[in-house]
């Protein structure tokens, strides 16, 4: 993937991403308190070129995102040397292709993975039982994901069969 972007060499990529569904959470989720979070992490840990990649209103079970193919291209050039998340949620809810990305495809492009608040560093030497813990976490993100969205269906097929309007705006007359 290329970009029109001068990017710097060496740049700690920092994505957060926030689902419609998402922000029902409120606003411990948020774009805002996460790039907070982000940002104090990177300082506060030295990591160099702080660049943000964000995906607001996206999914986490699609890795077909703006803000990740572009962090994404950048890896593959060599130019990510590490990829920062506020939580693996935030990261993805395909537990399978988020296995692939931190045993494979980051490694591949020896690219650094931190979850801040999972406590997962992929440069970690020692295995931690939170690490160790990881692949669960993203199975019960999956499954969080396909949940919200039964919830939803369900929801919007009870408002059909009461004959309540279904569209984003009423008509006139």
């Amino acid at each position: 993937m290329t970009t029109t972007k001068n990017y710097p060499d060496n740049i700690t990529a920092l994505y957060a991403r926030l689902s419609q569904e998402d922000a029902l959470d409120g606003d411990s989720n948020s774009i805002v308190n996460q790039k907070k979070i982000l940002l104090q992490y990177a300082e506060d840990n030295g990591f160099p070129n702080p660049t943000f990649f964000i995906d607001d209103g996206v999914s986490g079970v699609t890795f077909d995102r703006p803000g990740w193919n572009e962090m994404i291209g950048l890896a593959e050039a060599g130019k990510v040397k590490t990829v920062i998340v506020k939580d693996m949620s935030r990261f993805g809810r395909d537990y399978i292709v988020v296995g692939d990305y931190l045993e494979q495809i980051f490694p591949f492009f020896r690219v650094r993975f931190i979850s801040i608040t999972d406590g997962y560093d992929s440069n970690s030497p020692d295995v931690t039982d939170e690490s160790l813990i990881i692949p669960l976490k993203n199975i019960i993100n999956e499954g969080y994901a396909k949940d919200i969205s039964l919830k939803i269906t369900t929801s919007f097929e009870s408002r059909k069969k009461q004959g309540q309007f279904m569209g984003r705006y009423p008509v006139y007359g």
